[in-house]
């Protein structure tokens, strides 16, 4: 999502984590911004800074696993002329950029231990020193950063500095999934899904249909509110009517009878080879229990249908010819429910 994109959402998840965020940006302390990919981790930091005094001062972003290792230090700390090579001239680094103002670090998990150690001096003692001097710069820098790995867990394998850790953690606010923000779905859906019409120049929102609805609500979102604002998007220009409520939606853009299939090379040589009605024949006469052979044959079916949809389960059964509650029968019948996370 790109900056400046208001919060949307009315599930009572969401609202806490913005107004932890509220509470949290007067006090210019660090704060951690936990959440999975597409919670929107930049947005909360962008309010953490715009609610703080620092409000007029820069917000400098810092996307650390953007950057090649050897790259990262020069890259926050700055450099001399002659550094190293290529360092043609001396450079800032994103602390000096960032004085009197916000600094967010996204993707703190991939920092290298070195770059860990000099994060945690300039934390502690408000400094840095270029790449190439041994004259430390003050600067007064808030640190907001940004993760969707268990920093706990990693500094307890020895992969994160604990003591880094406890400085940045002074809060740590943890952003829901989008599959847990109860009725929020049908409300970015509304909002996007608006915002798309009106570039399209449409004459009205016709909305969504309420099994368009259905499968939106049913599905698990990996991608979080990024993920839902493509689809809207991309299901409102496909759609291209105004006048009839939207009824289809393309979860997977990928997904298409003539993508090219990726076989492990044994697959690829079976596929290759001719067929052979006597191995056929020899396999159908291994079958000792015919009701235990068709059962077997039915769940791989639906198992292989399960994933080909993500686990949307009104497009699998939809592409497999059946009801709603005739797939889901199916799905308790050979314990599939529990584990597709129903």
């Amino acid at each position: 999502m790109e900056r400046n994109t208001q919060f949307v959402g009315q599930s009572t998840a969401f609202l806490d984590s913005v107004e932890r965020a509220s509470r949290a940006a007067p006090m210019g302390r660090p704060v951690l911004v936990i959440g999975e990919r597409g919670t929107g981790k930049e947005l909360i930091a962008e309010r953490l800074h715009q609610l703080s005094r620092r409000w007029q001062e820069p917000f400098i972003t810092l996307n650390c696993a953007a950057l090649p290792e050897t790259l990262i230090e020069a890259e926050l700390f700055g450099h001399e002329q002659g550094a190293f090579t290529g360092a043609t001239k001396a450079r800032a680094g994103r602390f000096e950029e960032a004085d009197k103002g916000t600094l967010f670090l996204d993707e703190l998990a991939t920092l290298s231990m070195g770059a860990q150690e000099r994060l945690l001096r300039a934390v502690e003692y408000g400094e840095v020193t270029r790449i190439g001097s041994s004259r430390p710069v003050k600067v007064d820098v808030r640190i907001v950063a940004a993760t969707n790995e268990d920093l706990p867990r990693m500094a307890d394998e020895g992969r994160f500095r604990a003591d880094l850790l406890d400085r940045l953690s002074f809060e740590v606010i943890t952003l829901p999934p989008l599959r847990v923000r109860e009725g929020d779905i049908r409300v970015l859906s509304d909002y996007f899904g608006r915002r798309m019409a009106a570039e399209l120049h449409w004459d009205a929102w016709p909305g969504f249909s309420e099994a368009a609805m259905a499968g939106l609500e049913d599905y698990q979102w990996p991608g979080n509110v990024r993920e839902l604002r493509n689809v809207i998007e991309r299901a409102v220009y496909r759609w291209g009517d105004w006048e009839e409520p939207i009824a289809h939606v393309v979860f997977d853009p990928f997904d298409s009878p003539w993508k090219p299939a990726l076989l492990p090379r044994a697959e690829t040589a079976k596929a290759d080879a001719a067929p052979n009605p006597a191995a056929s024949a020899r396999n159908l006469d291994q079958v000792s229990d015919l009701k235990a052979a068709v059962d077997a044959h039915e769940k791989a079916i639906l198992e292989q249908a399960l994933a080909r949809h993500r686990f949307n389960q009104r497009q699998t059964a939809k592409a497999l010819g059946l009801s709603y509650d005739q797939l889901r029968h199916a799905m308790k019948k050979h314990g599939l429910s529990e584990r597709n996370g129903d």
